[in-house]
C-alpha cells in the first residue's frame, strides 16, 4: 500500500491522540437510519484500525436527532470495544441515561454566539450554560470525565466573524464549571492558521492551557488540515476527525464535512506523529461504511488509496 515518506518537522508534539466523530457527529445528518448494528460493526472496526477514542453516540430526545435514537440498543453492542467511548449528553436526562449504561465519558455542547445557541439548543449562551452546569456537576461527582465542545468558535453563519475575547469568555467558563477538556470548533470551517494561533495564544493567556484543549475543524473551505498543522504547531495534541470525512451540522447549512480521519492521519505519518492508527484498516473501514451509505467518502486520501490494494 502507499504511504507517506516520513520527513519530521521541528516543534510538533511526537504524538497525537484522534478523538474519531464519525460514529457519533459524522452519521448524524444521514437521513437514511443506519442499523445499530451496523453502528457497532463501525465502532468495531475503528478500533480495531488504531483509534482508541471513539464518540459512540448521543443521548439527545429522538425527536431532535432520529438517528441516534438507538443508543440504549448501540451501547449494548458495543461494550467490548478496547476503546474510550464517549457520548454527548444535551441534560441532566441525558446524562441518567447514559451514566446507566456505564458511560465513563460524557460531552456537552455549547455555543460561543447567541444565534447558534438558539438554533441548536433554543437557548441563549448564558441559559445554556445554567443547564449545563448542574450536567457536569453530576457528571464528575458520578467519577466521569467530561469534554465542553464549543461550536462556532471561529464564525457563524448568521452573525459572521466571532470576536476572539468571545470564544475565550465562553471556554473559560466551560473550563470552570468542571469540564475536562474544550474542544474547539470550526463549524462552518471559515478558520485560518494565524486565526488558529491567534484563538490559541488568546486562551493560554486566559489561563487555558493547550493540554486540555482539542481541535475541530471543518473543511468548508479547504482549511482543515493547514488549521491543524498550526495547532499543532501550537502545542495542541488533541484532534477531532470522522472517518471517510462524514458529518456536517445540522444547524448551520453552510457547514460541510468534518476533516476526514484518513486525511488527518497521512499528514500525520508524513511527519512521524504516533496516532496508532493503520491508514489501510480505516480505509477499508470507511469504503465500507460508504457503501452501507450508497455514495463514496469525500476523503481525498480514501479515494486514493481505495484505488490501490489496501
Amino acid at each position: 500500500m502507499t504511504l507517506p515518506m516520513t520527513i519530521p518537522a521541528p516543534g510538533l508534539p511526537t504524538r497525537v491522540r484522534i478523538h474519531e466523530v464519525g460514529p457519533r457527529d459524522g452519521l448524524q445528518n444521514e437521513k437514511t437510519l443506519v442499523p445499530a448494528a451496523v453502528k457497532a460493526e463501525f465502532i468495531h472496526r475503528l478500533a480495531e484500525a488504531g483509534l482508541t477514542t471513539i464518540e459512540a453516540t448521543s443521548f439527545v430526545h429522538p425527536k431532535w436527532v432520529p438517528q441516534l435514537a438507538d443508543a440504549e440498543e448501540l451501547m449494548e453492542l458495543i461494550d467490548d470495544v478496547d476503546a474510550r467511548l464517549p457520548v454527548l449528553v444535551p441534560n441532566e436526562r441525558g446524562l441518567d441515561r447514559a451514566l446507566a449504561l456505564g458511560a465513563r465519558e460524557i460531552a456537552v455542547f455549547a455555543s460561543a454566539t447567541e444565534s447558534f445557541a438558539k438554533a441548536n439548543l433554543n437557548r441563549t449562551v448564558d441559559g445554556a450554560l445554567e443547564m449545563f452546569e448542574p450536567v457536569v456537576t453530576k457528571a464528575k461527582d458520578a467519577g466521569a470525565a467530561v469534554r465542553g465542545y464549543l461550536s462556532m468558535c471561529f464564525g457563524d453563519p448568521w452573525e459572521g466573524p466571532v470576536p476572539i475575547s468571545q470564544t475565550v469568555s465562553v471556554s473559560r467558563r466551560l473550563m470552570d464549571m468542571g469540564c475536562d477538556e474544550i474542544s474547539l470548533g470550526d463549524t462552518i470551517g471559515v478558520a485560518t492558521p494565524g486565526h488558529v494561533r491567534e484563538v490559541l495564544d488568546t486562551l493560554n493567556e486566559a489561563g487555558v492551557a493547550d493540554d486540555r484543549l482539542a481541535v475541530h475543524f471543518h473543511d468548508t473551505y479547504g482549511q482543515a488540515l493547514a488549521n491543524t498543522l498550526a495547532a499543532l504547531e501550537h502545542g495542541v495534541t488533541t484532534v477531532d476527525a470522522s472517518a471517510g470525512g462524514l458529518g456536517g451540522c445540522p444547524y448551520a447549512k453552510s457547514a460541510t464535512g468534518n476533516l476526514a480521519t484518513e486525511d488527518l492521519v497521512w499528514m500525520l505519518d508524513g511527519l512521524g506523529i504516533e496516532t496508532g492508527v493503520d491508514i489501510g484498516r480505516l480505509t477499508a473501514t470507511s469504503v465500507w461504511m460508504a457503501r452501507h451509505l450508497g455514495r463514496p467518502s469525500p476523503s481525498r486520501t480514501v479515494r486514493a488509496l481505495s484505488q490501490k490494494e489496501i
